[in-house]
């Protein structure tokens, strides 16, 4: 979360609020249908303690897009289970990198931070470096002549 306590009231896309009839004329299901998708894994409602389904506004979303997947576009529930798997770990691995690229960045911040504590420190009363490709000085070195042996 975002370290704020949430309302337990405050009802939200995955609260668990319909039962199945409703959920049934929201989707435009047939109750039937909904427990078959149930027993299948494409959705998945929420159980009360007494083992009723319970779905969400996201459950009924996931049930209008079966529908249409299935009436609209001819594919079977296997295939529809697999395209649903793949686009919940699609969108698990979308928040790894979110949660990953805000970890970088935090960690490109503390460096420039660290680097910039770096060069506060040095010392400023040394004598600055000159390089000496920049004077025009010219140094010639002459060996001395060696003397004949006696």
């Amino acid at each position: 979360m975002d370290g704020r306590r949430r309302n337990p009231y405050q009802l939200t896309d995955e609260s668990p609020v319909y039962v199945i009839s409703i959920a049934a004329q929201l989707s435009g299901l047939h109750p039937q249908t909904l427990r078959q998708y149930d027993r299948l894994g494409l959705v998945s409602p929420d159980r009360t303690a007494g083992r009723g389904r319970r779905y969400s506004a996201r459950d009924i979303e996931l049930l209008r897009t079966v529908q249409q997947l299935s009436q609209d576009e001819g594919i079977n529930l296997a295939g529809i289970k697999r395209i649903i798997e793949l686009e919940n770990q699609v969108a698990a691995l979308q928040q790894r990198v979110a949660e990953l690229s805000a970890a970088v960045d935090g960690a490109a911040v503390a460096m420039q931070q660290r680097e910039a504590q770096v060069h506060a420190s040095y010392r400023r009363d040394l004598v600055p470096y000159q390089d000496v490709r920049q004077t025009g000085a010219l140094v010639v070195w002459r060996p001395k002549a060696k003397r004949p042996a006696e």
